[in-house]
This record gives structure tokens, C-alpha cells and sequence, in this order.
């Protein structure tokens, strides 16, 4: 059934790569400028009636943002994960909240987390968890968590700080020493 909704899909316009995660779920890549095309047919036309999701990822290396916008079609047990990716400098996609006005609410925790903008997404530059942030959005990779911890919070006396690799190898596979 992916393959038929990608086949479709394909029939209105340009896609990337498919990746089917099983019989029910897949994602698709393509390019920012078809989204709300996509998001429109889907909606609309395949039954892909709920937003489960839309969330990023900061790929650094590649100087990108991924956004994925995951559908449910619920009648038919189906969910598509739509996938775009963006210039991380001064990154800006369209709203969608016109589409499914839960979208709102992702793209306000994007916009702070990451520093995506979503012109015209409702309250998209009001605080929403950070208040009074002032650093670089934390959840970009180049965001130093440790620095940050360490400038703004008191050093307590026993806290032993550990190397998160060293240590989850320890615990996991405590036989196999260093």
C-alpha cells in the first residue's frame, strides 16, 4: 500500500527517496517547496486525516535542519512521515497550521528549540517554555549544554561528572572493562 501512495503521490509532484519502516509506516523526502501539496493530497485525497507529529533534527555536518511531518490515516492503520530539509541559516518553512491548526503548536516549540521560523504561525514568537532565553536554541548541536550548566548553575559538592559514552559502556557491559 506505501508503494501505491508513493506512486501517487509521485503523480503530482517531484519526490525523493522512500523509506518503508514497515508494511505501515514510511517516510518520504522531498524538496520544502511541495509540502503543503503533499500535505493538501494526503489530507485530502488519501485519507490522511491527523498530524501525529512534525519535529526536527539538526544535521550539523551538513549545515541542515530535517523537518519531519508525520500523518495518520487511522480508517486504513497507515501513518507517512513527510521529511524536508532546510538551510540551517536563518531557517524559515511555511505554516501549516492552516491545514491542521495543531501545527501551531509544534512550530512555536521548533521555532524556540531549534530557531525555525514559521512566519504567520499564531504566537510563533512568544516564549513558550524558555522564558527569558537567551542563548542559542538548545536543542541546535552546537549548542554547548555543558558550558551552559556550568556558567549558570552552582557546582554541588559529590556530583561526579562522567564521560556519557565511557560510562553507558560500563553500565551495559560491565564484563568488558575500559
Amino acid at each position: 500500500m506505501m508503494h501505491k501512495l508513493y506512486e501517487n503521490l509521485g503523480k503530482i509532484i517531484p519526490l525523493g527517496e522512500m523509506t518503508l519502516q514497515r508494511a505501515n509506516l514510511a517516510f518520504i523526502t522531498l524538496d520544502c517547496r511541495y509540502l503543503r501539496s503533499a500535505l493538501h493530497h494526503l489530507r485530502d485525497v488519501e485519507g490522511y486525516s491527523h498530524l501525529v507529529l512534525l519535529t526536527a533534527v539538526d544535521w550539523l555536518e551538513e549545515d541542515l535542519f530535517q523537518l519531519t511531518y508525520l500523518l495518520s490515516n487511522r480508517t486504513a492503520d497507515m501513518d507517512v512521515g513527510l521529511r524536508v530539509m532546510l538551510p540551517r541559516e536563518n531557517a524559515s518553512m511555511d505554516s501549516i497550521h492552516d491545514i491542521w491548526p495543531t501545527a501551531a503548536t509544534y512550530q512555536r516549540e521548533l521555532r524556540e528549540m531549534f530557531g525555525i521560523d514559521f512566519p504567520g504561525s499564531p504566537r510563533v514568537n512568544e516564549e513558550f517554555i524558555l522564558e527569558g532565553w537567551q542563548e542559542i536554541p538548545p536543542y541546535r548541536r552546537d549548542f554547548d549544554t555543558k558550558k551552559y550548566s556550568e556558567e549558570n548553575f552552582a557546582h554541588r559538592e559529590g556530583r561526579v561528572t562522567k564521560d556519557p559514552a565511557s560510562h553507558m559502556k560500563e553500565l551495559l557491559y560491565p564484563d568488558r572493562g575500559q
